[in-house]
């Protein structure tokens, strides 16, 4: 039986994906901990973790998919009203933290709002359904 390698490739835009993903949870930790006491440093608030699911969420279903700008800049905004809010509150309190705390990722974080944002998606339609191939 011979062995079979099976080239393995890192995709640079899903180690981006997951870095962003990173930042949120401890951006969310951050503030919870300072926030909502009595909760251990890794134990999130009922609040928090699912403000964090929910954030989860978004991240995996995001339109531009790989190609995702940080969310302030983003031309489709995904949450509801009130988890853009609650988001926005905790970003901006853990945000300047972050470069103390954590300063790689918080730097990390400000060089991708300088990153171009990409087009929204367009959606592919079949000769068949277009109206303008009619006579």
């Amino acid at each position: 039986m011979s062995n079979q390698f099976v080239e393995f490739t890192t995709d640079k835009q899903f180690i981006r994906r997951v870095r962003e993903l990173k930042t949120i949870q401890l951006m969310i930790s951050m503030y919870c901990s300072s926030h909502h006491h009595g909760h251990g440093n890794d134990a999130l608030c009922a609040d928090c973790s699912a403000l964090f699911d929910y954030a989860q969420r978004r991240l995996q279903r995001c339109v531009f998919g790989d190609a995702k700008p940080n969310c302030a800049k983003c031309v489709v905004h995904c949450y509801n009203k009130d988890m853009r809010e609650r988001i926005r509150v905790v970003m901006r309190w853990a945000g300047p933290r972050m470069l103390l705390r954590h300063p790689v990722l918080g730097i990390l974080h400000l060089l991708a709002d300088r990153r171009p944002v990409p087009m929204l998606p367009t959606r592919h339609r079949g000769s068949e359904h277009s109206r303008n191939d009619e006579p």
